[in-house]
């Protein structure tokens, strides 16, 4: 029997999806850009 694919861990969600993960590069920067002209609830996790 193989090992499930998702096996949440909260501290890397944060660190690779997260807002200050984002904000670091310009593409993170990006991506949360578009999402704001989109209106995203949820900018990031």
């Amino acid at each position: 029997m193989t090992k499930g694919t998702w096996n949440p861990k909260v501290k890397r969600r944060g660190r690779v999806h997260g807002f200050r993960t984002r904000m670091r590069s310009r593409t993170g920067r990006n991506v949360i850009h578009r999402r704001r002209l989109k209106g995203r609830a949820k900018l990031s996790v």
